[in-house]
């Protein structure tokens, strides 16, 4: 710390209180000791600096998402990691694999090394786990998929809106039999989206084939099954509602497997690496990961500065992304 404020020019404590982000002093000086800082490699001891501070922060905040190897959780996740490091916060991250004990299990983990707060992508079902943390006193955002009980804030998407958007766009081109492959019926979201395609259909004057849902498709080998099964029906589908990236992913091989990638249309929601590569570039329901980080970052830093304003839930809008497989007409045989 001594080189620090030697090179800044400024005393040590001043240097303690620009890197403990304390009140006293002015913009231009901050601006010199982080630079100072940032030269030298300084980091500063945040645990000593923790118990140090009247407020004994851990400058720690836990993340607890579904699947970290999912494109959609990774790059969300470093929305999150982007804010924070600003504030020199470190993140602890962790996949609850949608499984209740395991998300209760981090829960814990992150209580026992006192983060400041955490930053959750709710498990389908109940959040009896999550309630009780928060009851607690943690301070606590969820994303995704919003509470089931009050006095939290969550950041979400357009899911109903977006996906009825994506089956009118596929309805506008002459389609009338659009299949709908969803995830897990217990999540937020599917129940969303399907609730979108259904109003999509409705606005179309389309009728619901019951045999073109298949729900429950965790995963692109499930939804690999499920597309196989839609195309070999007697009248299958002439487009493809994907609602979840590796459904999309999944559904995806089956047509360029069967060389139908250019016959049937396709419209997946969530984007995913590679998908404006392909032949045709996949037609996507583009969530803006970063203004969600960016939002649910703002929103738990907020509550941990002591912010008691009433809870936000704040809609990030979603976008359609047009490259080439939503845009096919059904085929005239």
């Amino acid at each position: 710390m001594r080189d620090v404020a030697a090179l800044a020019k400024v005393s040590t404590k001043t240097v303690s209180r620009v890197i403990n982000d304390l009140p006293g002093a002015g913009p231009e000086v901050v601006e010199r000791v982080r630079a100072a800082a940032r030269t030298l490699g300084y980091r500063p001891n945040l645990t000593a600096s923790s118990l140090r501070r009247s407020d004994r922060r851990s400058a720690t905040i836990g993340v607890l998402f579904e699947d970290l190897s999912n494109p959609f959780d990774s790059a969300l996740l470093r929305a999150v990691e982007d804010r924070a490091r600003q504030g020199g916060v470190l993140v602890l991250a962790g996949s609850s694999e949608d499984d209740h004990s395991m998300q209760r299990e981090l829960l814990l983990s992150l209580s026992a090394r006192r983060v400041d707060g955490v930053v959750v992508m709710a498990v389908g079902g109940h959040q009896d786990a999550l309630q009780q943390e928060r009851d607690r006193g943690t301070p606590m955002v969820l994303v995704d998929r919003p509470p089931t009980f009050g006095g939290t804030d969550c950041v979400t998407t357009t899911n109903r809106d977006s996906s009825r958007d994506a089956v009118l766009q596929l309805a506008s081109l002459g389609h009338r039999d659009i299949a709908f492959l969803g995830d897990r019926r217990t999540l937020w979201t599917s129940q969303e989206r399907y609730t979108g395609y259904l109003e999509g259909l409705a606005q179309a004057g389309l009728t619901l084939r019951e045999e073109l849902v298949r729900t429950d498709l965790h995963g692109a080998d499930l939804a690999e099954v499920a597309a196989t099964e839609l195309l070999d029906l007697a009248k299958p589908p002439t487009a493809l509602f994907t609602a979840q990236n590796l459904v999309t992913v999944g559904a995806m091989r089956v047509l360029r497997a069967r060389r139908l990638q250019h016959r049937v249309a396709l419209i997946g929601f969530d984007d995913f690496p590679l998908a404006d590569m392909l032949e045709p570039g996949i037609t996507v329901v583009r969530q803006d990961v970063p203004g969600i980080g960016r939002k649910a970052a703002e929103l738990i830093f907020a509550r941990i500065d002591g912010d008691t304003s009433p809870p936000v839930h704040a809609v990030v809008p979603a976008s359609i992304v047009r490259r080439g497989s939503g845009e096919i007409p059904p085929s005239a045989d």
